[in-house]
């Protein structure tokens, strides 16, 4: 999986207005993700890497996430190259992530599966 795209996220002014669209025009069908207090869906069965479209009226342009096999191991390498990172953060019982910029200021992120991933609080460290 290192390397691979495996999810990307289109942030939107009006969700369900995006999702609309995205239905409409590339067939994609949409499921909560259950997450409390965010308006975030994620498609289902389009067999290419999860999208998810949510409502967020600051975010401009999408996120796009890189999989890895050792997130840490990445972040250090990432840093090393020049790069710059956040705090990872957990899904719980899905994996890890953490929000980072290349060496020209393009912003990516970086996801580990991990089915052991604990929940962790906004701000917490893992």
């Amino acid at each position: 999986m290192a390397g691979k795209l495996v999810h990307f996220e289109i942030p939107a002014k009006d969700g369900k207005r995006a999702r609309t669209f995205y239905s409409s025009l590339l067939g994609w069908t949409f499921k909560d993700s259950g997450m409390p207090e965010i308006d975030y869906f994620m498609t289902e069965g389009n067999g290419g890497p999860v999208a998810a479209v949510y409502t967020s009226p600051d975010q401009k342009g999408p996120v796009i996430y890189f999989g890895v096999d050792d997130i840490d191991a990445a972040i250090e390498k990432l840093r090393q190259l020049g790069g710059k990172a956040d705090e990872k953060g957990a899904v719980q019982q899905q994996g890890w992530f953490i929000s980072c910029t290349d060496t020209e200021g393009n912003p990516f992120s970086l996801w580990q599966e991990d089915t052991a991933a604990p929940s962790l609080q906004p701000g917490a460290k893992a």
